[in-house]
């Protein structure tokens, strides 16, 4: 039965249970010329990476894998990730059948090194680039043919540690956090999960103004399934039609303060994963920069 005291001592325990928060993992491209899984793990604490994409390695080479999990884990670095970044769609059955059975072969592989995730996009059905725009790929076939791939990709593998994963796209499914949504209902295996590319949704200037609503709409609805996310930024480049650069982040206009706060209030800790950059140097400013907001925002990293 409640009384007023237990009402009132509830009522105290609301901003601190709203206020709760997990430390951030952050993470990149290391540059130090080496294949020693030690002193790469070293090298990412160095930078002050709590997370890391895998290293190379290949999934018949079962000692290195463990070398990797182990020197990784000794300096508490998560491989947040594993690329695969192959066309399942691809409009060439004999390609599309090669691509998808590499995409299998990097799910387990993530399965052997513990990365949180194995991460690709659906696709696309355009014949010369392979994640690029095409009439059919916001269509139904799109939708049916990528649920019977992730089935496919998944059952060959049977995760019991990691996640497969799509990103979403501005002109590929999904698109929308209502899409992915309805593309993990559809699936319906509890190893399918989210990855996270802000900067991937963002494709019209009111998304490109109101990245915060994005961010917030995405976190909202696809939060429980968050295993890893990419770090870029946006900048609008001035022409007679919508063109979004990508560019380091802090030189464009993508809400970090946001990103980084629904990210800590996930019950999972999620790493955040900068990429596509060309250099040292700029993964440094990147860095830098990420880690300032994250101090203005009250962020702690792992």
């Amino acid at each position: 039965m409640l009384t007023r005291r237990k009402i009132l001592s509830s009522a105290a325990l609301a901003p601190a249970l709203l206020a709760k928060s997990t430390k951030v993992r952050l993470g990149g491209p290391v540059f130090l010329k080496s294949e020693d899984p030690t002193a790469l793990a070293k090298e990412h604490r160095r930078l002050g990476y709590s997370a890391a994409y895998c290293p190379a390695a290949s999934l018949k080479d079962f000692a290195k894998i463990r070398a990797i999990e182990a020197a990784f884990k000794a300096e508490n670095v998560v491989i947040a990730e594993v690329g695969a970044w192959k066309n399942m769609l691809d409009p060439d059955p004999a390609a599309r059948k090669t691509n998808i059975e590499y995409v299998t072969e990097r799910l387990a592989l993530a399965e052997e090194v513990g990365a949180r995730c194995c991460v690709d996009i659906a696709g696309s059905f355009n014949p010369k680039i392979w994640y690029g725009p095409h009439k059919d790929n916001l269509s139904q076939r799109f939708f049916d043919a990528t649920v019977e791939n992730v089935r496919k990709v998944i059952d060959a593998t049977k995760p019991k540690r990691t996640t497969f994963t799509v990103e979403m796209m501005g002109w590929n499914l999904p698109d929308t956090p209502d899409n992915y949504l309805r593309l993990i209902k559809a699936v319906d295996r509890t190893s399918f999960a989210v990855h996270v590319d802000i900067c991937n949704i963002i494709n019209s200037p009111e998304k490109f103004y109101n990245s915060r609503a994005v961010i917030e709409e995405t976190f909202r609805k696809l939060g429980k399934w968050i295993m890893s996310c990419h770090a870029k930024d946006l900048a609008f480049v001035p022409e007679m039609n919508v063109h979004f650069l990508e560019v380091i982040p802090g030189r464009g206009e993508l809400d970090y303060h946001s990103y980084l706060t629904e990210l800590a209030k996930l019950p999972q800790d999620a790493p955040l994963m900068l990429e596509h950059l060309k250099s040292a140097a700029e993964f440094d400013e990147g860095r830098e920069y990420i880690q300032k907001i994250a101090k203005q925002s009250r962020v702690e990293f792992a």
